[in-house]
């Protein structure tokens, strides 16, 4: 049997390179992670990835924002987001229980943010509902744009990774 790694491996490069970009969106980082390949081992391609995106900046960074989701916007992830529809879904799973209230504070703070940032409210909603989300979204409102857009940064870096242990386990 093909392991997921085995797979990404031998791939064409353009599907190597759909792989990669359904786990993030900077052609900056695909194209550095399409460099490296073979990866030995899982542990060799979680390092690659994190070297990076480490070596990416703010304008590969706004990028890689763009093939998210809005926080909350199921219906979105079906239309707009087919590729990453299931993992996104999964993601945040919190937003589907969630109240009307809440999902309309998640809606119109995602609005904020994004006025107030230029870029979506990104945070790693694995695990997370869809109250602790929006409490986070509120409190990140008050960052600086330089603090917000590593904040977020980060939190992409954290998606990235599960999306990769996705990939391999597909």
């Amino acid at each position: 049997m093909t392991t997921g790694l085995e797979r990404l491996n031998t791939a064409t490069t353009e599907e190597a390179t759909q792989a990669l970009t359904r786990c993030c969106g900077s052609k900056r980082w695909v194209e550095a992670m399409l460099a490296v390949r073979p990866f030995r081992d899982a542990e060799h391609l979680y390092a690659e990835a994190t070297t990076a995106w480490e070596r990416t900046g703010p304008e590969d960074w706004k990028e890689a924002f763009t093939h998210h989701p809005r926080i909350g916007d199921v219906s979105k992830l079906r239309e707009k987001y087919a590729s990453t529809a299931q993992w996104s879904s999964q993601e945040q799973q919190g937003v589907a229980a969630a109240d009307e209230r809440v999902l309309e504070a998640l809606a119109q703070g995602n609005r904020d943010y994004e006025a107030r940032y230029g870029f979506i409210f990104l945070v790693c909603a694995t695990g997370k509902s869809a109250a602790e989300m929006l409490a986070l979204l509120q409190g990140r409102m008050n960052n600086t744009s330089d603090a917000e857009l590593r904040i977020a940064a980060a939190e992409h870096a954290k998606i990235t990774r599960i999306r990769l242990e996705k990939l391999l386990a597909s």
